[in-house]
């Protein structure tokens, strides 16, 4: 990877130009022509590098979502990952090493609409679904820096955590309306002019599009706007969801230290989900080899004084699906079926 191509993916995954002409804007800052950086992007949305240049929610601001799981007979996973991934208001979906093998998230409007999401791939599949609302998040992003031999580091920056009660707020103060949500929750076209052609498909100015993503990055609904890796075309295959069972009284002070750790890509406090699964804090570590991860999670354990607390260590294993999240307003309930045409 060139000095142009990594600085290109790793300078605007934030600070995304929102001008009129981000890509000549981006080409003007790495000194080359508007073309190249063109030609750069689209080649690296052909080949799974790029998911999506665009916007990353936080979550619950602009609908509601779970991190869902489901125990699928070894001999059904791939035909139960494949019902789940039809699914438009799933967005990430991977198996995972545990009785509980197939893990992911759904996004939806309201609650009613994603508690439905998840009644209908109960119905389809035949299977029982444990569902593990956010309930805090201390570090949500998932960006990360390129080295120039093409293997990725999780990014040192860590954008303040929100405070308890900060999504409802944000939600009331920062709704965006619908259409816009719709288009530009799967990515902008990169094309020379991508404000102008999602303000010729919501009614609104190209004026009013930029002011509009803009405000909602100022005050963290948008937590980030730009350019999305996939982080396992990037080296990171030896990735493991760590959870642990904590008490009330130390979680949020524990969940906040160890959103510090430089590679600790997410972490966030999650409802339990009794008796099956008692475990309350949740943090990822996307890594490149097996033994590197288990290190981490060892000094974390030593760190953090984890040793005696009840945990678990899930690593990824297939990726049946992973894209941003979709946020339609739904004019039915969202079973797949009816899912597919409101989001589709």
């Amino acid at each position: 990877m060139n000095p142009t191509e990594r600085a290109l993916l790793n300078n605007y995954q934030r600070n995304f130009p929102l001008t009129p002409r981000p890509y000549l804007a981006i080409a003007r800052e790495l000194g080359c022509d508007e073309s190249m950086v063109v030609t750069l992007l689209k080649r690296f949305i052909r080949t799974g590098v790029i998911s999506r240049i665009g916007p990353v929610f936080r979550p619950n601001t602009v609908g509601v979502s779970t991190l869902a799981a489901m125990a699928v007979p070894a001999a059904r996973l791939q035909q139960v990952a494949d019902a789940v991934s039809a699914c438009p208001a799933v967005n990430h979906n991977y198996e995972r090493e545990h009785r509980f093998n197939l893990w992911f998230v759904v996004n939806a409007p309201t609650r009613s609409d994603r508690n439905a999401v998840l009644a209908g791939i109960e119905a389809e599949t035949g299977l029982s679904v444990m569902s593990l609302p956010l309930e805090r998040d201390y570090h949500i992003d998932l960006g990360f820096d390129i080295d120039f031999d093409g293997a990725a580091v999780p990014r040192m920056d860590r954008p303040a955590a929100a405070p308890a009660g900060a999504a409802a707020a944000l939600r009331s103060g920062g709704q965006l309306p619908t259409d816009l949500v719709a288009a530009i929750q799967g990515g902008l076209a990169v094309v020379g002019a991508p404000f102008a052609r999602i303000a010729s498909e919501t009614g609104l100015s190209e004026g009013d599009v930029i002011n509009l993503i803009g405000a909602r990055v100022r005050t963290g609904v948008i937590k980030r706007f730009g350019i999305v890796v996939r982080h396992r075309e990037l080296g990171y295959r030896a990735n493991a969801m760590c959870v642990w069972d904590l008490p009330e009284d130390r979680i949020d002070e524990l969940g906040k230290r160890i959103a510090t750790m430089p590679y600790v890509t997410l972490c966030y406090r999650r409802r339990r989900y009794l008796p099956d699964w008692p475990y309350n804090l949740f943090c990822m570590i996307h890594g490149k080899d097996r033994a590197t991860v288990l290190g981490q999670v060892r000094e974390l354990a030593a760190r953090f004084e984890l040793g005696g607390v009840p945990g678990e260590v899930l690593f990824s294993g297939r990726c049946f699906k992973q894209r941003g999240a979709y946020y339609r307003q739904p004019h039915t309930p969202l079973t797949r079926r009816r899912a597919q045409a409101v989001y589709g």
